[in-house]
């Protein structure tokens, strides 16, 4: 009952990479050796070149492999996918180019080459890598490469895990059934032995959401799913237990399953420090003339009230810092909460409105004229960059929030695990007017989901968002 379709893909991945890779290497040697006038570093045949490279390039591929490339967690998401190709095409490169120095007969006919070949291999690989994903849509229109999905458990997350993948045509998965499941969309079965002996579809996957308290039931699934190679996976009952990083590790001799509030320990927070301390800088470098613009704008349009905004808020493991902005509040409501500043001028149903609509109010009447521009342009975000240099921040992290804001938030203690965020997930969700618990949904999703790409993706969203104003709060 087992499914290759996923294998058969990531083998055609290979291939297509391969051969996307040697076209692109080929067309890099036609366009400095055939159309470059300029001489060549040395003389070297087509043919040869073109069987050189074939032999070199499966360390390309290799490459591939090591950072994922093949894997589904990868390749099913486009701009993950898109990310690893940009870093496995500068790896890749830099292997070729280590062979081709340790050779004893050069590579490459012209400096120029290598070049092309990188530029041109990545073009090459994300076309074919688009072209690959239409093309396995438009086969699970035909029903090839479905993989039949079997659901055991009588909870809600049965029909919710259902209805998300019920789409084959976008997932390649098709629900056969839901044991003991409350559904008037799906096909149901009151047991497992019932659904079994009635299902005349192969089955391919058991995703059991309900771990029975009679363990003798829980071994028939799991012994099914082995003798007959059929994947399984579990929904844990405490769902709140299994999130962050978790690691399976022998402890007195018995497997111990080990849970960690956050993803982000070890290495991935040394990596996350360097290079918020290297960025920082180079931000910070870059950003001064916007800082002498900036502050003579505050100092003519509204030169009460001081250039910077100082408030105490909370970061990693509840620890209190000052965090810097430029000003945008008039003078009156500076350092207020908004309750606080809606209140004083006498209009406390803005505050609701202010939080239902995701910590933002068109035309806040609280703001100076100045101050308008700057958040609109997100520019009285710049001083935080002093933050992120000292430690008190992360480049990209949860909100952060002062202390009476988050004080109510029941996994406070989960957010601050990590460092808070000049961004964050929140910030480009791509959603707009999203409340206050739903902007702490998503602080607490990238605390238990941290990933150093995921940092370089909300980086790039923002920078994104900045330029087109869409980010604008």
């Amino acid at each position: 009952m087992k499914n290759n379709a996923s294998l058969v893909y990531a083998f055609l991945l290979v291939v297509g990479d391969f051969l996307a890779l040697l076209a692109a290497f080929s067309a890099a040697y036609i366009l400095r050796v055939k159309f470059d006038p300029r001489p060549l570093i040395e003389q070297i045949p087509a043919l040869t070149y073109f069987y050189a490279v074939a032999t070199v390039l499966p360390l390309w591929i290799l490459v591939h492999s090591f950072i994922g490339l093949y894997d589904p967690d990868v390749y099913e998401r486009r701009f993950k996918e898109i990310g690893h190709l940009f870093i496995g095409s500068f790896l890749g490169i830099l292997v070729v180019l280590g062979y081709d120095f340790v050779a004893k007969k050069g590579l490459f006919p012209a400096r120029l080459v290598p070049v092309y070949g990188l530029l041109l291999g990545f073009m090459f690989l994300v076309l074919f890598r688009s072209f690959a994903q239409l093309l396995r849509r438009a086969l699970y229109g035909f029903g090839i490469g479905i993989s039949n999905v079997l659901i055991v458990g009588d909870t809600d997350a049965s029909e919710q895990i259902a209805d998300a993948i019920s789409n084959t045509r976008e997932t390649g998965l098709r629900v056969l059934a839901l044991v003991a499941g409350r559904s008037k969309k799906f096909q149901t079965y009151a047991g497992f032995d019932d659904a079994i002996f009635r299902i005349r579809h192969p089955i391919h996957s058991i995703i059991q959401t309900e771990l029975y308290h009679n363990q003798e039931k829980n071994n028939a699934i799991l012994n099914y799913a082995q003798h007959n190679h059929v994947a399984y996976r579990f929904v844990p009952g405490n769902t709140d237990l299994f999130v962050g990083n978790i690691t399976v590790e022998l402890f007195a001799g018995l497997p111990m399953i080990a849970v960690h509030q956050t993803a982000l320990i070890g290495w991935g927070r040394i990596v996350k420090r360097l290079f918020d301390v290297v960025a920082s800088l180079l931000l910070l470098v870059i950003s001064s003339p916007l800082w002498v613009l900036v502050t003579v704008g505050i100092l003519i349009f509204d030169p009460k009230g001081g250039i910077f905004f100082k408030q105490t808020r909370l970061t990693r493991f509840n620890r209190e810092f000052k965090c810097y902005k430029f000003r945008t509040l008039k003078k009156k409501y500076n350092g207020m909460l908004p309750e606080e500043g809606f209140a004083a001028m006498n209009k406390p149903e803005l505050a609701k409105t202010f939080r239902e609509n995701g910590d933002y109010l068109p035309n806040d009447p609280r703001m100076s004229k100045i101050g308008l521009v700057l958040r609109q342009t997100s520019l009285d975000e710049l001083p935080q960059l002093v933050n992120v240099l000292k430690g008190d921040l992360s480049l990209v992290g949860p909100r952060a929030l002062v202390p009476r804001e988050l004080s109510v938030y029941e996994k406070r203690h989960t957010i601050l695990s990590v460092k808070s965020g000049l961004t964050g997930l929140a910030q480009v969700s791509g959603r707009k007017d999203i409340s206050f618990d739903e902007r702490r949904k998503l602080d607490l999703y990238y605390v238990q989901n941290w990933s150093f790409w995921s940092d370089i993706t909300i980086l790039l969203k923002t920078v994104r968002m900045v330029l087109t104003g869409s980010g604008s709060r």
